[in-house]
């Protein structure tokens, strides 16, 4: 199907891009207001290069920025140097770069303006999260040695993605990666940030998240300066990488991720080992135990070969033969000795019957003696205990018999009668 174009009418000749460059060239730098114009604003990055000083000047609340360049002739003139997120006074004139069709503000003096608003609000942040702990070593994660599954969060169109899968292509082949896409600069950044780690920790595959984008201008990076993208990374259930690609200041994402490196390779290199490194360690490893039971197997065979060395010159046989002797006689020994026991355990038990035998009571009174007790059953030890009429019972060899006790005397009244 065809279109049909409507019909254009051309009044003016059209002008050429070089035309155009020169006219807006005639309007700026020929505006008396612009010839010398102090213009405030806050450092927003700043390049030394051979020719001069290029830094950018914005204005955090209304979203606007202005290139400025400061020539190397100018610098033993100014006041201060521009320092990313400070705020700065500055003398110059707008100039129009004819080549690239932008306009620049060359710079003759710089006065110091105080503290960048945005510096300021990000220092303060800082401080608040710094005390609440989330920049703390003790909560950074190691990361896995061999990873199977890696997530990385970034924009589609950025080169980082294509610089982070050449990157992990090359070292780890295999590897399964999930690309989370987010916006990586703009105020919808932030958000599309977070959403991008929800969906990884949805999906729970992951072992490890990469958070990135290429380099850019400071204000490009204030979406890892913000403080819902911080707490994000804080609170991802995996380590986090964040390889943004610029080495002047720290993001806030960076203090808070458990690694941070400076570009997206970088993070991809230290996310996963080098499989060439890992073939090189394992084909190591193999080598230093082959040769360690090599050894082993040498040092055993040479024991071996010592005791059978050893067994040769220690003449087994005649020390069994030795030692089968000495034992026969020992047990002859002991033999001998026990029987010489036993015979002088029985002359000793011979004596002490006999000793038990002379020591009855009955053998004593089969020889007639008389056992005499008081009717409670004492024995009668003493005259001193017997008195007339007392009732005695007399116990003989062959029987018992009671008395009645007629007289009592003792030892000395038999003497006298």
């Amino acid at each position: 199907m065809s279109t049909t174009l409507p019909h254009l009418i051309v009044h003016d000749a059209p002008l050429s891009v070089a035309g155009v460059t020169l006219y807006i060239q005639d309007l700026l730098e020929q505006d008396n207001r612009l010839q010398q114009i102090w213009v405030a604003g806050e450092v927003s990055s700043a390049n030394q290069y051979r020719s001069g000083l290029f830094f950018t000047l914005q204005d955090p609340d209304a979203d606007a920025a202005i290139n400025c360049v400061l020539w190397n002739s100018q610098l033993a003139q100014i006041a201060t140097m521009p320092i990313v997120g400070e705020k700065v006074i500055v003398l110059g004139r707008l100039r129009l770069h004819r080549k690239r069709g932008t306009y620049q503000l060359n710079i003759w003096q710089v006065l110091p303006g105080g503290e960048g608003l945005r510096s300021l609000r990000n220092r303060q942040l800082r401080q608040r999260l710094e005390a609440e702990g989330l920049f703390d070593s003790a909560r950074k994660r190691s990361l896995p040695s061999h990873p199977q599954t890696l997530a990385v969060v970034t924009s589609p169109q950025a080169a980082a993605w294509g610089d982070i899968q050449r990157t992990l292509k090359r070292r780890y082949p295999g590897l399964t990666v999930l690309f989370s896409p987010a916006l990586v600069q703009g105020n919808q950044a932030p958000k599309s940030i977070i959403k991008a780690i929800q969906r990884v920790e949805r999906d729970g595959r992951a072992q490890i998240l990469i958070i990135s984008r290429g380099g850019g201008a400071t204000e490009d990076m204030e979406c890892f300066n913000d403080e819902r993208v911080v707490r994000a990374i804080s609170e991802c259930s995996i380590p986090v990488i964040s390889g943004i690609g610029h080495q002047r200041d720290e993001s806030l994402a960076d203090l808070v991720a458990d690694l941070h490196v400076h570009t997206p390779t970088a993070a991809a290199e230290r996310a996963v080992p080098l499989l060439s490194d890992l073939i090189h360690n394992h084909q190591e490893r193999r080598l230093a135990l082959a040769q360690a039971l090599h050894c082993h197997v040498r040092e055993t065979q040479d024991y071996l070969h010592h005791l059978q060395d050893r067994l040769r010159r220690s003449r087994v046989d005649e020390k069994v033969s030795h030692s089968i002797q000495d034992l026969q006689w020992k047990k002859q020994r002991l033999t001998h000795a026990l029987y010489q026991h036993l015979d002088q355990a029985e002359h000793h038990c011979q004596l002490l019957h006999q000793q038990l035998s002379d020591l009855d009571p009955t053998t004593i009174l089969q020889r007639g003696y008389a056992l005499a007790r008081q009717p409670d059953g004492n024995i009668v030890r003493s005259v001193q205990t017997v008195y007339p009429n007392d009732q005695l019972h007399i116990q003989l060899a062959d029987g018992e018999m009671s008395v009645t006790v007629d007289r009592v005397m003792n030892n000395a009244d038999i003497g006298e009668s």
